[in-house]
């Protein structure tokens, strides 16, 4: 049985105001789907409250795009359109089909049940009535679960500004005043021609080799046939080991599972291929807080930038990879430098954008991808109260693009055993005839405490 309702802001707040689009907001297919599950009751007029509070906070995701004249793209605030929440009472399914693993796979993607799409590319025709995002919530009867399902198209923003979105319902359904969310901030700074300069095109192959939509979708699915994915899980212990074995606390975390995975891949897996030999990366790097006349926190927007680290000194290094990575990443946030490639960067979307052209997230010799959320603990941010006890989903993964995630909490049995906060998930996806080379390897790793990495 399937039902709807419209949800409208709760407080009119949005008064038809404009937000003008920077070049890197200009992502005109891409969305973000991810499904929360919850061991019991989500009470709907409780959690309907709490999306129409959020709304007027948060009146951009109840507009639409406007485009003007001379091709600037904008947001127009509305009170007047509603989110459509849709409720399915399930009761063929006797409980949640899936495990902990927080990473599903897209081709045979177990989640499409559990969402309903956004239709992100007819946000820009306005002949269509497409909403910013659309939410579905499932009622397994048999087992009492239920599912939250939210899609989210990236012009809207990150998967930061996301997650700031979700937090908020979450918080507000709580109704704890403990509870208060970061407010939204939608101005955003928009960058001039004169600010960019060519030389960092180096640095942006993703962004300035834009492929057709056509050519990039032929190569997205041939890299999900013939790369086989890899999911691996390590523990809180684990990531300190890792982390100590690198360098110490100058360090992050995921400096140190980065370079350790590649590390591992060389010595392993390309040690005798020149061509295939990880000799650097390319991060995805969150810029919020830097400098508020760049990105202040809590903006809603793509606050994103990509950037390429040097080559390794030695790819065989814990070490040095971790060092490296970790020095391209602080220049990154160094704001002179971030100011010039933002601009840089908005330019070439701006013209992708106009020549109907999509990002290449391909592969590219000798280069991993990273895109981590580690420091975002979706499970426990959008847990609407079920602490540790919220399993957060998402699909994809990518030859080669390192996706990193908290681990989800575990009910085994029908009990839910400790949550361990620190570890993470890491999934990518990597030739099929290296797939079992390289969880070998990891696995004696493991089973010897990591000792014999090269450090």
């Amino acid at each position: 049985m399937t039902s709807s309702i419209l949800i409208f802001p709760s407080t009119p707040t949005g008064n038809h105001r404009r937000i003008e689009l920077a070049g890197f907001d200009l992502w005109k297919s891409a969305r973000i789907d991810n499904v929360f599950v919850y061991p019991s009751e989500i009470r709907i007029d409780q959690f309907n409250q709490a999306l129409s509070r959020t709304l007027s906070l948060w009146p951009l995701i109840a507009g639409h795009i406007h485009i003007d004249d001379t091709e600037r793209y904008f947001i127009e605030m509305s009170d007047d359109n509603g989110i459509l929440v849709t409720l399915v009472k399930n009761n063929e399914l006797k409980k949640w089909p899936l495990d902990s693993k927080v990473v599903v796979e897209l081709m045979e993607n177990p989640l499409l049940p559990f969402i309903d799409g956004v239709q992100a590319e007819k946000l820009f025709d306005k002949t269509q009535n497409e909403p910013f995002v659309r939410i579905k919530l499932t009622h397994l009867v048999q087992s009492d679960e239920w599912i939250l399902g939210v899609s989210w198209p990236h012009v809207l923003g990150d998967a930061a500004a996301f997650l700031h979105f979700l937090n908020t319902i979450s918080c507000f359904y709580q109704q704890n005043k403990s509870l208060e969310p970061l407010p939204p901030v939608f101005e955003r700074r928009l960058w001039q021609k004169d600010e960019a300069d060519e030389s960092f095109l180096a640095f942006m192959k993703q962004q300035r080799d834009a492929k057709p939509t056509e050519e990039t979708m032929k190569t997205f699915l041939a890299d999900q046939l013939t790369y086989d994915p890899i999911n691996l899980h390590f523990s809180g212990e684990q990531l300190a080991k890792l982390q100590t074995l690198a360098g110490g606390n100058h360090l992050t975390i995921q400096d140190a599972l980065t370079a350790y995975l590649i590390s591992t891949l060389n010595r392993f897996c390309y040690s005798n291929n020149d061509q295939r030999r990880i000799m650097r990366t390319n991060t995805t790097v969150n810029y919020r807080g830097v400098s508020d006349t760049i990105a202040p926190k809590g903006q809603v927007s793509n606050a994103l930038v990509m950037m390429l680290s040097d080559d390794f000194d030695d790819p065989y290094s814990l070490s040095n990879i971790a060092t490296t990575i970790r020095r391209s990443i602080n220049k990154s946030r160094e704001p002179k430098f971030l100011e010039t490639w933002i601009a840089t960067a908005d330019g070439i979307m701006r013209r992708n954008m106009k020549n109907d052209k999509l990002v290449d997230l391909g592969l590219f010799s000798n280069e991993v991808v990273v895109n981590s959320n580690l420091r975002y603990d979706w499970a426990n941010l959008v847990d609407l109260g079920f602490t540790d006890r919220c399993r957060f989903y998402t699909a994809w993964s990518g030859a080669l693009y390192l996706r990193t995630f908290r681990l989800n909490p575990i009910l085994d049995n029908g009990q839910w055993l400790p949550r361990d906060r620190d570890g993470a998930e890491v999934t990518f996806r990597i030739e099929k005839d290296l797939k079992e080379i390289f969880l070998d390897a990891w696995k004696r790793d493991v089973n010897e405490n990591f000792e014999n990495v090269k450090k």
